[in-house]
Order: C-alpha cells, then sequence, then structure tokens
C-alpha cells in the first residue's frame, strides 16, 4: 500500500484511557495517555520535524503504573500530570505522590517528584522505559508504526537511540540524578524521607545531522520562565486583549490567545517571521487553507501572523507544471512536509492540491491591508497575488465556463481538493459522489471576493485600469454563480458542479461560506437563512456540514453530519454580513451560543469537529474521536465570532472604523485593549447594540450605523 501523507479524512484513534494529552511548541508536539506515559503501539510519542522520535515513555512505580489523580495543562506546551503510588497490600491508602511536569521544546523536559507524605521513609523503585522507531508522522496517523528502526546505546549516564535507516537521526535521554543505564531504560531506587521529596529532570533530545538539537530550555526553571514561556508572554504583550461580560467567553477567548501562541511557526531563514500551523496532533506544519483561514480570524489579534503566513506561502508559490505535486504557476501550496518519507510520497516536500488556498491568499492580502500591515510589504505581494489571479482564471478554469474546478493530477493525489477533502466529502441529496472536475460553491465565492479585493488594493496603489478590470470580472462571476448553482425548487446553492456541469444538489454548510465571501444576491440570502435555521441544519451546538436530510448523511462522519467550529464560525460571519436579513441576527446568535457551550463541554478548547447529534438527543456535545486539538481554525474561531458580532471593519489607508454591534445578551459588555491597526493603538468598549467607548485619534473617522 503506497502511503498517502496528506490531509484527507481521518487520523488513526489514539490510544489511552480517557483521550490523549496533547502538548505542543511550534512544529514539535507530545502525544500520551493521562498518566504521561507514552505507549507503544498507539500513536502516541515525540514528534519533531514530522517524525516520531519517542515511541515509548512509560514511567513505572514499584513496577506497576502510578494511578492517575488529575492533568493541568495551563499553556499548550505544558502539563503537569499529578499521580500516586497505588496502595501496597494492606495499605488503606497511597501516601507516596508522584509528579510528572512536562515541557516540550524542540524535544522534552520532564521533572520527575516523589512526595512522602506518610510518617515514616519508604523506598521507591523508579524506572523510564524508553524506546524510538522514527517513524513518518503520517506512517503513525495511519495506524502503520515502525518496529526496530533504532538502534540503542546504553552508557553510564544516558539512553542513545540512532535510526538504522538516517543514521544521522537520534535521540538521546539523560537525567540530572544519576540512574541506572541498562537498553531501552532509566532506573532509580531512593529512599524518600516523611514528609521529604525526591526530584529528577530528564531531557529528551533529538538529533539532527549528528548534532544533538539545542534545547531552549534551562534546568530547573518553571515553565513560565522558560523560551516557550517567554515567546507566549511576548505574544500576549503584543496581541489585543479580549474580555468579555461572560466568564466562557473571556475563558475561551484566553485559551485561543494561549493555542495560536503555540501553534506559531518561526521560519528558519527569516528572522521575526512567523506564520501558523494547521494543528495538534497531525498537522504541525504550514497548510495554505488553514493557515490563511487562521490568520484571517486571527486579525484582531495580531496583523503580524497573517502578513508572515502570506509572506511564507509567496516564497512557495508554484512556478511550475509538475503532475507529482500538483505544483502550477501562481497556485498556492496545500502542505509542506519534512518527515522522513514525506517527501517521497509526496513527490516532494511540498505538495499543491488545494483549489481554495489561492483565492483565500488574495482575500487575506487585503484584509491586511485594512488591518494595518505596512504598505510596502503589501505591495511587495502584489506580484503573488496577480500570479494567484492568472492561476484562478487559467489551470483553475480548465474549461474555460468562469468557474474554479479541481481534478487531481495523479492517483496519489487527494480526491477532493477543497476543504471537505475526505474521498466521500461531495455528495449530492442520495448520497452519489461527485465526479470530478468539480466546481465547488464556496470556491466561486473565494474567486469573487479574491477579485473585489485585488481591486481595492489596485485602488490604493494607484492601478486603476486593474481595479476596473477586477470588478468586472467579480461582477460576471457573481451573476454567472446565482445561474449556475442556485435551485430555486430547493431554496440553496449546488455544493458544486460535477463533470458533467450537473448540479451536486446536497444541503451543505458551505453555502454559509458563500455567505461569508459576499456572492450571494439578498433574495437568495433571505432563503438561505431559512434553510439553515432548520434543525435539519442546526443541531444546537453549530452548523452541521450536511443536512440530516441528506442520504450520506452520518453524524459521527468527518465531513458528512458533523460540526467543524470554524465551519460554523465562517457561517456566522456570513450571516452578520447580510444581517438586514431577517432572520440572519437571530440564527448567527443561536448558531454561537451554540459553540460557546460546546467549547465549555469541551473544557474551554473548541475541538477540531464533533459529531453532529441533535441536542435534543445528547445535553453535550459528542467527541470525535480522532480530532485534532488545539487546532489552529478551530481555535481561532472564536475571534471571528467576536469579530463579526461586533461589526468590526478597520480600514487603516482610509482612518475608518466601522463598528455595527449586535452582541448576544449573554456575552455582555465586550472589550478589546491594545488593539493595534497600524501605527494607531486604541481601546473599544462595546455592550449590546452600543459603542460605550473608544479612544479613537482625532485623524480617524468612527462609523457607528
Amino acid at each position: 500500500m503506497n502511503p498517502s501523507p496528506l490531509n484527507s479524512g481521518e487520523p488513526t484513534t489514539l490510544g489511552g484511557a480517557g483521550g490523549a494529552i496533547t502538548l505542543v511548541d511550534g512544529s514539535t508536539f507530545c502525544l500520551s495517555d493521562r498518566i504521561g506515559d507514552v505507549e507503544p503501539g498507539t500513536a502516541h510519542g515525540l514528534f519533531y520535524r514530522d517524525a516520531r522520535v519517542v515511541s515509548r515513555w512509560e514511567l513505572r512505580v514499584d513496577g506497576h503504573r502510578p494511578e492517575p489523580l488529575s492533568v493541568l495543562s495551563p499553556e499548550a506546551f505544558t502539563a503537569r500530570f499529578i499521580l500516586r503510588r497505588p496502595p501496597r497490600a494492606g495499605a488503606a491508602d497511597s501516601t507516596l505522590l508522584v509528579v510528572r511536569e512536562r515541557l516540550v521544546a524542540d524535544g522534552l523536559r520532564e521533572t520527575v517528584t516523589l512526595e512522602n507524605l506518610g510518617r515514616e521513609p519508604t523506598a521507591v523503585s523508579l524506572e523510564l522505559h524508553a524506546d524510538c522507531d522514527f517513524v513518518d508522522l503520517f506512517a503513525v496517523k495511519e495506524g502503520r508504526g515502525g518496529h526496530g528502526r533504532s538502534e540503542v546505546l546504553a552508557t553510564d549516564t544516558e539512553l542513545v537511540f540512532t535510526d538504522r535507516s538516517d543514521r544521522a537521526r537520534g535521540l538521546a535521554v539523560t537525567s540530572s540524578e544519576a540512574p541506572q543505564v541498562l537498553p531501552g531504560s532509566l532506573s532509580w531506587r531512593v529512599v524518600v524521607p516523611p514528609g521529604g521529596r525526591w526530584q529528577t529532570e530528564i531531557l529528551a533530545q533529538p538529533t539532527m545531522g549528528n548534532q544533538r538539537v539545542r534545547l531552549p530550555l534551562r534546568t530547573g526553571e518553571h515553565y513560565e520562565a522558560s523560551e516557550p514561556g517567554r515567546k507566549i508572554e511576548a505574544w500576549r504583550d503584543t496581541a489585543t486583549k479580549l474580555t468579555s461580560g461572560d466568564p466562557l467567553l473571556t475563558a475561551v477567548l484566553q485559551r485561543t490567545e494561549s493555542d495560536l501562541g503555540a501553534l506559531r511557526i518561526h521560519d528558519d531563514t527569516s528572522e521575526g517571521r512567523t506564520f501558523v500551523a494547521a494543528g495538534a496532533p497531525w498537522f504541525m506544519t504550514l497548510f495554505g487553507r488553514d493557515s490563511l483561514l487562521t490568520a484571517w480570524m486571527a486579525l484582531p489579534l495580531d496583523v503580524g501572523l497573517a502578513l508572515g503566513t502570506l509572506q511564507q506561502l509567496a516564497e512557495m508559490q508554484g512556478q511550475r507544471v509538475d503532475p507529482l505535486t500538483e505544483e502550477e504557476p501562481g497556485r498556492i501550496m496545500h502542505e509542506i512536509r519534512r518527515g522522513p518519507s514525506g517527501g517521497l510520497a509526496l513527490g516532494g516536500e511540498v505538495y499543491y492540491g488545494t483549489v481554495d488556498a489561492t483565492p483565500l491568499f488574495v482575500m487575506l492580502l487585503a484584509q491586511v491591508r485594512r488591518w494595518g500591515a505596512d504598505p510596502d510589504a503589501v505591495q511587495a505581494l502584489l506580484p503573488a497575488a496577480d500570479a494567484a489571479l492568472d492561476w484562478i482564471g487559467h489551470f483553475g478554469d480548465r474549461d474555460g465556463d468562469g468557474f474554479v474546478e479541481y481534478q487531481r493530477a495523479t492517483d496519489r493525489g487527494l480526491i477532493n481538493q477543497g476543504w471537505k477533502d475526505s474521498f466521500d466529502g461531495i455528495n449530492d441529496t442520495i448520497g452519489h459522489l461527485a465526479e470530478a472536475p468539480i466546481a465547488l460553491c464556496e470556491v466561486q465565492g473565494y474567486a469573487y471576493a479574491a477579485m473585489e479585493a485585488r481591486a481595492e488594493l489596485a485602488e490604493e496603489f494607484g492601478e486603476a485600469a486593474i481595479a476596473t478590470r477586477m470588478r468586472d470580472r467579480a461582477s460576471e462571476l457573481r451573476t454567472k454563480f446565482a445561474e449556475a448553482f442556485w435551485m430555486p425548487e430547493k431554496g440553496w446553492y449546488a455544493v458544486a458542479l460535477d463533470r458533467h456541469k450537473h448540479r451536486v444538489d446536497s444541503l451543505t454548510s458551505n453555502v454559509g461560506h458563500c455567505l461569508w465571501s459576499g456572492i450571494v444576491t439578498d433574495e437568495h440570502a433571505a432563503q438561505l437563512v431559512e434553510r439553515l435555521s432548520a434543525p435539519q441544519m442546526d443541531c444546537g451546538f453549530g452548523l452541521r456540514t450536511l443536512a440530516s436530510s441528506m442520504g450520506a448523511f452520518n453524524p459521527m462522519s468527518y465531513h458528512n453530519g458533523s460540526v467543524w467550529p470554524h465551519d460554523t464560525a465562517i457561517a456566522v460571519a456570513g450571516l452578520l454580513r447580510y444581517r438586514h436579513i431577517p432572520g440572519a441576527i437571530e440564527l448567527a446568535t443561536r448558531l454561537s451560543d451554540g459553540l460557546l457551550d460546546a467549547a465549555a463541554a469541551f473544557g474551554g478548547r473548541l475541538p477540531e469537529l464533533f459529531c453532529g447529534f441533535p441536542r435534543s438527543r445528547f445535553p453535550a456535545p459528542v467527541p470525535y474521536p480522532t480530532s485534532c486539538s488545539p487546532q489552529a481554525w478551530a481555535s481561532a474561531a472564536p475571534l471571528l465570532l467576536v469579530r463579526s458580532f461586533l461589526g468590526l471593519e478597520p480600514d487603516v489607508p482610509r482612518r475608518t472604523l466601522t463598528v455595527l454591534p449586535h452582541l448576544p445578551a449573554r456575552w455582555g459588555r465586550v472589550e478589546l485593549t491594545d488593539l493595534r491597526l497600524g501605527g494607531t493603538v486604541l481601546d473599544l468598549a462595546v455592550d449590546g447594540n452600543k459603542v460605550l467607548s473608544s479612544n479613537l485619534p482625532d485623524e480617524w473617522k468612527l462609523v457607528t450605523h
């Protein structure tokens, strides 16, 4: 079987009772069970540069698994596993507390503390079993873990693992308290006095190019003082602070800030440039669509993240035609992989098989300028935007019908190349799968919005002819779209046109993206509000990806009836774009309330997706077992909700700030502090539909109606 390391469909089930614990810092992440163990034979592990560098990491106390008490994770990159030694035979209870403090940063640091709460000294035998398989990330995702790929050397002080297939790759495991070292294990025999503590600090340090990776961690430092902690604090110092009268919303926004901070990746070659990874555990790398949409949603928090994402994607923009990687001139890439087999399976490290990242690139470029990105930096990206628009009109529209279609170039590529990219993600009311080439409804909306965005940029930079041409193209596409996709007998847009230009007629959440892009007419918007309001689409915790009345509906599926928070948030933004349509604000409020209730059920962090069962059947959202968390666009979704209900639209070039608030009653007073719009820093307070205060400079214009 050929490996298929693409973001398509479902990752393997994570081992560990009660769900896996995911810690992440940049492109490094760790998956374990709730006692902190990385269990062999599961998808657990420490992953570095798209490869698993630790495949076993199990702690044993007197030969037994410690008993879990609690897991605390104050930041996305660190956790404290609070455990105890199992009660000994004849003892009523345990007197030995075991705490594992783990911090991830280009490797792993784990501090193990034994605390004797008893009245007499206690003897403890402690063992850590470790192993490595150096398997590619996607082989783990697909359940194809390796066996016997590493060699292990036990010295007097450390364990050293070497990848047999790439001897320049390895891992070293060391401890601050001298252990007994055997192949595959470190062990300690200690006596802890009554009321006393014993502690050791263990490092797992990857090796690349026969050089040990420098861990940005100092001995004994608290997580807040560590390099990841300092990066998060620096991020918070420059990011906008958002608070609400609703404690739940405030807590969710705080988790959003922490998760997005941890998911940021710093480019190795461009100092200061950051972009956002798609999500843990499987997509800790740059993704075209995911990173662009996340950066869009995060604009109220940090404009620099969006600019860095655009610059990084522009550097990797397609230059030639390569069927194996699906690269084409002007095309924005889908994903980048650097694992042991990623390049082989993709035909190269970069894969371009996505239909929507290219128009989203142009859309975001206009947004970052509106939000205050440096005009020179934006102007430098205009050639990339023009190349993207050329791709839309040429390679994207292969048959010249005016619509953007996709069809994979080889049998290695993704079958579906929109955001619903599982093999069965696009189907009709009966459940039949659409045949490529496929023109998705939301992609036409993105193309429309991209043309409008380029026209706006052209007007600012004195390119009047380009502005006129782009607006004419956008207007023509809007007219053609209404004619080809609207189904008056059903009252919604076809999710797609298939290879025969037949309408793929299922009712999906994709139409919410059409609202967001602005391609929808008011007449059609009114009917869409009615359809999306129905219980077939609104499950009570968000918008289903596919209506429950459709043939392929399955609330436990990946794309055919589940709820994706980012998808619902985009629909909310679309509804509030058409707030003048009766029922739009009410539906947006209901969907937002459902998402926040779901976030509460998931501990304040929205997952990538969850099952689409009706709330009337199950009072809490049912988890999707392989959902990524933290996941970038799910983490950023609450920011898009806040921006949309605020009606917040800055226009830095024209010194205008539009605020048209319709806040849900439960939110109370919403405040944005240190909102950076170019060189202007301002505060904003809103309650209900009123702007309570703003320290907008005199040279700015505030639009509130």
